[in-house]
């Protein structure tokens, strides 16, 4: 018998090639995935979605348009990988990892943002579409160093028809009135009576002002102008939004979390290694190393996909390597009962893989297509541990199933494992004798 060297050397070479593979990328892909709030904390919340003027109807359209205008508010926020979800027929839940000013946060999510400049008996004189886009700035009064926002208009002609109008009323009519989220009931003529008013400023106008430049004064601070910029360059909601549940999660909690959760997997994960090397011998050695490649497969996709790893997520990712060990199991017991009834190591592996593939693929189709249906009806948490476990079911068939029988299959051919059924954990004692 001619032992086929260089079938031995091509499996050496190949796992040099993926063990300096995963050495070279592992950090980078590790920092690159996405953490969920549960593991560096921030908040979430749901919203119950209820129409804003009567006879408006929140069906589809309108959820689209309220969560485009949620996007572009978290964009001013500064948060990364926001997941902002429709549920049921009128809610929408947002999560944000990350936020570490959770009330501000809040705040620039469900305020209104219908901004309005009207008369003095409340008609509308310009609202928001006659802003241009990003139109709204936070900046400092040049003369009084206060903080105020400017607004850049649309259209110089008509702020200069409007102005113009105004300009000749008398004294107390010729008011420019400014509101954020005027509502059904309001007044200026009641707001103006209270100390601290509702609307934004009323400035008088004097003089036709052919400009596209506007600003709003008041006693404002830093945050409160640069608050509203960033409210009024997001845009109006179209529908009024119901806190009805919220949870936050502090980033320390959050980090000790996925400490405990990473350190908790590695244990299982190094037992499962130590079982497989100790009962399976050679074949156990070979499924340690594609359970590895298999790890790190399985977070290159996660993060080709931008989605977000949350606890539930790390759970599915440890239950997927039990999993892929499940696979190689049944491949290795398989092979071992052929070698017990005689057959020699090249017929055993040969035999022992087609029969134990329609079992694998069975059990695997199952667990997809449960995990389908977690996704589809799931929310949230439930939605991330179903994309974990699809990920890892579809990457197990890449190397618990082709990349172990590949390595494997090297050594079986290479003719080095004929007579060595102890590699197989088989002692001869065990074997027919045909």
């Amino acid at each position: 018998m001619k032992i086929k060297k260089g079938q031995i050397a091509l499996f050496f070479v190949i796992v040099a090639i993926l063990a300096a593979g995963v050495s070279y990328l592992a950090r980078p892909v590790l920092q690159d995935v996405n953490l969920g709030l549960d593991l560096q904390g921030g908040f979430e919340v749901l919203y119950e979605v209820e129409a804003m003027h009567e006879g408006d109807v929140i069906d589809e359209q309108a959820l689209l348009a309220t969560t485009t205008a949620l996007n572009e508010r978290v964009n001013t926020i500064g948060v990364s990988e926001p997941t902002i979800q429709i549920e049921g027929d009128n809610r929408i839940r947002v999560q944000l990892a990350g936020v570490e000013d959770q009330e501000s946060a809040r705040d620039i999510l469900s305020t209104g943002g219908e901004l309005t400049i009207r008369d003095v008996d409340d008609n509308i004189l310009l609202d928001g579409s006659d802003l241009t886009q990003n139109g709204a700035n936070a900046t400092l009064n040049g003369d009084t160093n206060q903080p105020i926002v400017t607004l850049t208009l649309e259209d110089a002609d008509k702020f200069g028809a409007i102005t113009r109008e105004l300009s000749q009323q008398p004294q107390g009519e010729n008011l420019l009135v400014m509101w954020l989220d005027f509502e059904e009931g309001d007044s200026y003529e009641e707001e103006a009576m209270k100390a601290d008013p509702k609307f934004l400023s009323a400035a008088s106008v004097r003089q036709t002002l052919q400009t596209r430049n506007v600003q709003i004064e008041g006693q404002f601070t830093t945050e409160e102008t640069r608050f509203l910029a960033e409210i009024l360059n997001a845009g109006a909601l179209p529908v009024e939004l119901n806190e009805i549940y919220s949870t936050s999660v502090g980033a320390s909690l959050g980090e000790q979390a996925m400490k405990q959760t990473i350190n908790a997997g590695l244990i299982g994960v190094a037992l499962i290694f130590i079982y497989m090397a100790l009962y399976y011998r050679f074949p156990g050695i070979i499924a340690i190393i594609t359970l590895s490649v298999y790890t790190f497969l399985v977070l290159v996709v996660f993060n080709a996909l931008n989605a977000v790893l949350t606890l539930p997520g790390i759970a599915a990712l440890i239950l997927g390597i039990g999993m892929a060990v499940d696979a190689n199991i049944i491949t290795y017991e398989r092979v071992r009962e052929e070698i017990k009834t005689g057959k020699s190591i090249m017929s055993a592996f040969r035999v022992g893989g087609r029969r134990s593939f329609a079992t694998i693929f069975d059990a695997n189709i199952t667990t997809l297509i449960a995990a389908g249906v977690m996704f589809y009806f799931g929310t949230s948490s439930v939605q991330g541990f179903a994309v974990m476990l699809i990920i890892s079911i579809l990457v197990s068939f890449l190397t618990a199933v082709w990349g172990s029988r590949l390595l494997l299959g090297l050594w079986v051919n290479s003719k080095f494992l004929n007579k060595r059924p102890g590699w197989f954990g088989v002692k001869r004692g065990e074997i027919d004798e045909v």
